[in-house]
């Protein structure tokens, strides 16, 4: 079973339909009605639908950071840089995070692209 992605406001919607016609489940945070909502919220609906946080906002790493430290679980968040990543690569790696990696695997985790 793939994982299933949680993608943040700040992305493209390329990514997203780039994702959506090689198979893999996306949901994003417009189409969930949480677009407005603050980052903490955004990881909580995440990690309550199952789903792990696809995000391009570097904030994100600083939340990621604080939830490790006080020892908060999370579902998991994939970042990837805007001005370090094309859409094609984003697509791409974050095809190969849901193929290969299970939920157990990214719980807890900051996986960073490229790969």
């Amino acid at each position: 079973m793939t994982l299933a992605l949680y993608m943040d406001h700040h992305v493209s919607a390329a990514i997203s339909e780039g994702l959506k016609r090689r198979g893999i489940d996306v949901l994003t945070a417009r189409e969930d009605g949480f677009d407005r909502r603050p980052d903490a919220e955004i990881l909580e609906r995440a990690t309550e639908l199952g789903r792990v946080v696809f995000t391009q906002d570097v904030d994100f790493l600083v939340l990621v950071d604080r939830w490790l430290a006080i020892g908060r679980p999370f579902g998991g968040v994939v970042f990837a840089h805007q001005l370090k990543t094309t859409i094609g690569q984003c697509v791409t790696d974050l095809e190969i995070v849901c193929r290969v990696l299970t939920v157990e695997d990214v719980a807890n985790q900051l996986i960073r692209l490229p790969l």
